[in-house]
């Protein structure tokens, strides 16, 4: 075997076995175990991408983001291919994580994507430290949706994609899940599922990793007496007009099971103004959840229940206008912080 050339072979039996039992202990969420199995794996095969790509999948289901980005680097410098290896995909969010931004978008560019702007800083520089440098921006993924909590009682949310391994939560996440709208959180790179519009676009369904940016903006739940579609409507329009947001939680939430949510599911998304934004399991059995509006010809029912993402001083001044534009058709009660 050379050493430094490209040559390939075929791993141990030893290689195989150290592996395969590490994956099953990560399945089975013993990582520390599974991490020493992998460091054997990796010391009898140094030379073999898999070896620090495996260390590097692993330190990334742990969120240990130094030692992600360190196994990714040797990955990647042992590849026997130019573009496309999932191996600078995981090097990208490592450095996501760590907001190591020339990392980031040598890692994109690497796996074959292009990314516009500066990539010293300027125009570029990272919005959310301050720091100009270089944060990747105006990639333009467009809208998809993440699953925030996976692992358990699981609730898929609309956004916006700012790179490939971040998502700006659009929805408003129900208070079960912690999250809030506005917040920025890092995804894997692999969707489960998608979400189809009546127009016919698919949008791809990505897991959450962990929070990246939190939101200040709190979460409210209030009860809504509107006496058709239009009056609800116009709550939300007042909030986006204001720059928040309100959504009709009584018809956007749909239970699934976890099948369901991690397939192919119709979404209500429609031209955006209505979102499919959550997927969430029914209690007492962890899957997603969904969000989708009322369909066409449906029975109007005036109560809802309704979430809104607005500072403290204001969504009283916002309920209060609502309400003044048509008093004889809106009421509302029983507003609560929830998140």
């Amino acid at each position: 075997m050379r050493i430094f050339g490209k040559v390939r072979h075929r791993p141990s039996a030893s290689w195989r076995q150290a592996t395969d039992r590490a994956f099953t202990l990560i399945g089975d969420g013993r990582y520390e175990d599974a991490g020493a199995l992998l460091t054997r794996a990796a010391d009898l095969e140094p030379w073999l991408s898999e070896s620090w790509f495996n260390l590097a999948l692993l330190h990334k289901f742990r969120h240990d983001w130094e030692q992600a980005r360190a196994a990714g680097l040797r990955a990647v410098a042992l590849l026997d291919r130019e573009t496309g290896a999932p191996d600078w995909w995981n090097v990208g969010i490592a450095a996501t994580a760590l907001q190591d931004w020339p990392l980031a978008r040598r890692a994109w560019q690497a796996y074959g994507l292009k990314v516009p702007g500066d990539p010293h800083g300027g125009a570029g520089g990272n919005a959310h430290n301050g720091k100009n440098s270089g944060e990747p921006v105006g990639m333009e993924l467009g809208s998809a949706a993440v699953r925030l909590s996976p692992e358990g009682e699981a609730e898929v949310v609309w956004g916006r994609r700012l790179d490939p391994a971040r998502l700006e939560v659009l929805s408003i996440p129900l208070p079960s899940s912690g999250r809030r709208w506005g917040e920025v959180v890092l995804h894997d790179g692999v969707p489960h599922g998608e979400r189809i519009t009546a127009a016919g676009p698919s949008y791809p369904v990505f897991d959450e990793i962990e929070l990246w940016a939190p939101s200040p903006v709190p979460t409210w739940v209030v009860l809504l007496e509107a006496a058709g579609e239009a009056d609800r409507d116009a709550l939300e329009q007042l909030a986006a007009d204001a720059g928040f947001a309100a959504e009709d939680w009584s018809s956007s939430v749909r239970l699934l099971c976890r099948t369901c949510s991690e397939s192919e599911m119709p979404s209500d998304e429609g031209d955006g103004e209505h979102l499919d934004p959550h997927d969430h399991s029914e209690p007492g059995h962890p899957g997603p959840l969904g969000h989708r509006t009322a369909g066409s010809g449906s029975l109007w029912v005036p109560e809802r229940e309704c979430g809104i993402a607005a500072p403290a001083g204001l969504v009283r001044g916002l309920l209060d206008g609502w309400v003044a534009d048509s008093p004889d058709t809106r009421e509302w009660r029983d507003l609560e912080e929830v998140c």
